[in-house]
């Protein structure tokens, strides 16, 4: 373990130290879990930094408390503006709870319901604005320009990022051999901490960013040189759905040769479900990218590796259908449609057939009319629970095998 020099980088060793002392009092040291499973998946040493159980829910508290810790009493007097939609609103509102700020929240009126509802009961006023957060955070702006309050923003500031890069100081405690960490990365606030941290006290520790794919503006940036705006599509990881990094984190990020890699929507439902099967932990779609990365690249990275799970904060309602759509990305659950004659029995009969290859049926649905089906058929769509990918197969060839017409 080395040291480079400090003024090489715009955001210190001494700041990201002095921020955990700052944070001693307000965010919690997260565990490391070893995880056997992923490390003979991987065939190299893995672990778990589990920010999905800091206070608030992810890292963003470490940010956001030291940003607003480090204001002076006049600042902290006219108090603070944010929008999110989600773990930055909730880190903002702690933080000002703790601090005695008051806090403001935009947030995009398709916020998830309980995020909305955490923000508030940990003390913040959330006003619901805009269609996306792009269009939250620009109200937040010209509100905290008419009223004179500081704007806290999510990533794109030196006093956040050496927050989120106390996140280095930990591991190197909890792992001291470790060669790669992966994190998520969508604006770059927590990446570029950890970057600048390693880059100053263990130089041979590589970080790789994860992207979602279908929020890949580190990608486009970096081979330009600058940040590029790059319109996010939908994407189940919306916390890291960011259409333009910002121009520190990107300075740091491009500075540090830091590796970026894209992950796919099966990628992080894949891992989502893995997440919850194997290490027994609820983990957001954006905190699990770097677990997916190792799933969809088993080998490819130097260990010990740790995976950094930055946030656990999801609707239920969302969790359910991204782990059903986990469950499909696994191969373990199968839509079928067939076409029967329509005549008694014969639905029960291919029931039957099901049951007896040991698919358990979730769902079933009937189509009696459609311009492709004769007077005498109707189409059943059949959600099916099986036991893998293989099992999928063999349910399949089965039912050919017994005449089924299967579309």
């Amino acid at each position: 373990m080395s040291t480079a020099p400090q003024a090489e980088w715009p955001v210190s060793l001494d700041s990201i130290r002095q921020a955990a002392q700052e944070l001693s009092t307000i965010a919690r040291v997260t565990p490391i879990e070893s995880s056997h499973a992923l490390e003979k998946y991987t065939g190299v040493p893995t672990f778990l930094k589990c920010e999905n159980l800091q206070r608030s829910g992810s890292f963003k508290v470490r940010g956001a408390y030291v940003r607003m810790s480090r204001l002076s009493a006049e600042e902290k007097a006219r108090g603070v503006i944010a929008a999110s939609a989600g773990n930055h609103a909730q880190g903002v509102a702690v933080a000002a709870a703790a601090l005695g700020i008051s806090a403001v929240v935009y947030m995009p009126v398709s916020a998830a319901l309980p995020k909305v509802a955490a923000t508030r009961d940990y003390g913040a006023e959330v006003r619901l604005v805009g269609a996306n957060v792009d269009e939250a955070l620009a109200a937040a702006k010209v509100e905290a320009e008419r009223t004179g309050a500081i704007f806290i923003h999510p990533f794109d500031h030196a006093d956040v990022i050496a927050g989120q890069g106390t996140l280095a100081l930990e591991i190197l405690e909890q792992v001291p051999l470790v060669k790669t960490v992966l994190a998520p990365v969508g604006g770059g606030g927590l990446v570029a901490g950890l970057v600048a941290a390693f880059a100053q006290l263990a130089p041979e520790v590589k970080v790789v960013g994860v992207q979602a794919s279908r929020a890949a503006a580190y990608t486009e940036s970096l081979i330009a040189g600058h940040p590029v705006t790059h319109p996010a599509q939908s994407t189940m990881a919306d916390g890291i759905a960011v259409s333009t990094p910002g121009e520190l984190p990107f300075e740091i990020i491009n500075r540090g040769n830091t590796r970026i890699v894209n992950v796919s929507e099966e990628d992080i439902s894949k891992a989502m479900l893995y997440m919850a099967e194997r290490a027994k932990l609820v983990v957001e779609p954006a905190g699990v990218t770097g677990v997916a990365a190792l799933m969809a690249q088993p080998g490819e990275f130097e260990g010990p590796v740790v995976a950094l799970l930055s946030g656990g904060n999801i609707d239920p309602n969302v969790l359910l259908r991204v782990v059903r759509h986990g469950l499909v990305s696994a191969g373990r659950f199968l839509v079928v449609k067939v076409r029967l004659d329509d005549h008694p029995g014969a639905l029960a009969q291919m029931l039957f057939d099901l049951a007896s290859q040991n698919a358990n049926i979730m769902h079933v649905g009937h189509v009696r009319t459609g311009v492709d089906l004769a007077i005498d058929e109707v189409e059943v769509t059949m959600q099916v629970e099986t036991k893998g990918p293989d099992h999928c197969v063999e349910v399949l060839d089965y039912m050919r095998s017994k005449g089924y017409k299967l579309s």
